[in-house]
């Protein structure tokens, strides 16, 4: 039977997602094209023996349309022959290309293939492909959800609301992200995934001294007072401290078959063992990790404690912490080198980006598996299962 394994992943250094931001002034092509670059000079592979190129970007409009993932190939200097497409899963659209690059591996269709994602959340601002007065619902989703539905610092509010998770418990679980991600690079741990990018060679939004007081003193990040009379629930918890910031970056992961690493003497990080993606409440809309992570554990055939490491998004701090309340898990074995809080949440690369760090850390641990889920807008979230070799 074939399989597929990550022989190698990169991802650039992770920016403030401003106009002033450390990686502000680089094209989203160009911070694309600098990981497969990185690829391919990383692994010695030929370029002209990659298949297809998926790759994630969120709001594919302005410098982020016209299918960039095309655009970053032929940047990079790969063969005009090497085949691209961009997907968009929202916030999981990367590690959606991470499955449709495996399964295409798997099934025979490729024999190598990429998977990544890119987002310049400076240059095209979050939103910009839904231009004010536009619907993108449609009179059919009116009619299903006549109440509405709610942007997702909204649904972060509910969750918080509906797990009772008080501030001091997510900004506490903030200030670890940050605590955990720089001792993760203080000890060379990131060295191994990140390729610097124009003087740039650290995550921009890492904040060391960042502790639970601190925290405590932001405001609410989305109080409205239409939704505050809508939902009467809510306590206006969620917070700029305990949510994900807004960022620049790209990464990318290089999938093949085992047959084939070894026939190019290639060392393989990890085997993509199972993978799932589930629909959920799109009204909650992030609460979708919860069933994902039950359906592919079952497609798996493992238990929870078979996993050694877990990757859950850290679009907000109530997120992760539902989700640890749902399933259980050990949270010493979650995001063991911080998350997106701290590292930042470039959407369309923050897919291959969780692979790239996990994998890394698969292999610095000694981990035989580990389990990676992400929420995503409208009530989506997938889910895989990773293998050591």
């Amino acid at each position: 039977m074939r399989d597929a394994v990550i022989v190698e992943a990169v991802r650039t250094p992770i920016g403030r997602g401003r106009p002033n931001g450390s990686l502000a002034g680089v094209h989203p092509v160009e911070l694309l094209a600098h990981t497969l670059r990185g690829l391919v000079e990383r692994s010695g592979v030929d370029p002209a023996l990659i298949d297809d190129v998926i790759g994630g970007t969120v709001d594919q409009v302005g410098e982020q349309a016209m299918n960039t993932t095309r655009y970053a190939v032929l940047s990079a200097g790969w063969p005009e022959t090497v085949p691209a497409t961009t997907v968009d899963r929202q916030c999981g659209s990367s590690q959606q290309a991470v499955h449709f690059a495996a399964q295409g591996v798997v099934s025979g269709a490729y024999d190598m293939a990429v998977a990544c994602g890119v987002e310049s959340m400076s240059r095209v601002p979050m939103w910009s492909n839904v231009p004010p007065g536009t619907d993108p619902f449609g009179p059919g989703m009116a009619e299903r959800y006549p109440a509405g539905l709610v942007p997702q610092g909204i649904s972060a509010e509910l969750i918080a609301a509906k797990y009772s998770l008080s501030r001091e418990r997510m900004d506490a679980f903030a200030a670890s992200s940050h605590h955990k991600t720089d001792a993760a690079w203080s000890a060379g741990l990131f060295d191994a995934e990140v390729a610097a990018l124009q003087g740039v060679s650290g995550d921009e939004c890492v904040r060391p001294g960042s502790t639970t007081e601190g925290l405590a003193g932001l405001k609410s990040a989305f109080y409205d007072p239409t939704f505050a009379e809508r939902f009467p629930q809510i306590e206006w918890n969620v917070t700029a401290g305990n949510s994900s910031p807004l960022n620049d970056g790209a990464s990318a992961v290089l999938v093949t078959t085992s047959e084939n690493a070894a026939r190019l003497g290639l060392r393989p990080l990890a085997r993509l063992h199972s993978f799932a993606v589930t629909g959920s409440d799109p009204l909650l809309m992030l609460t979708g990790v919860v069933p994902a992570t039950e359906k592919v554990l079952r497609r798996a055939g493992l238990g929870l404690d078979d996993i050694d490491l877990f990757e859950v998004n850290e679009a907000f701090a109530c997120v992760v912490l539902a989700w640890l309340r749902e399933t259980g898990a050990d949270p010493g074995r979650l995001n063991v080198h911080g998350g997106a809080i701290a590292l930042g949440h470039p959407l369309g690369a923050s897919g291959t980006r969780l692979t790239t760090t996990l994998v890394h850390a698969m292999r610095e641990r000694g981990a035989r598996y580990a389990l990676q889920t992400m929420c995503e807008a409208g009530g989506l979230a997938n889910a895989m299962v990773l293998e050591s070799v």
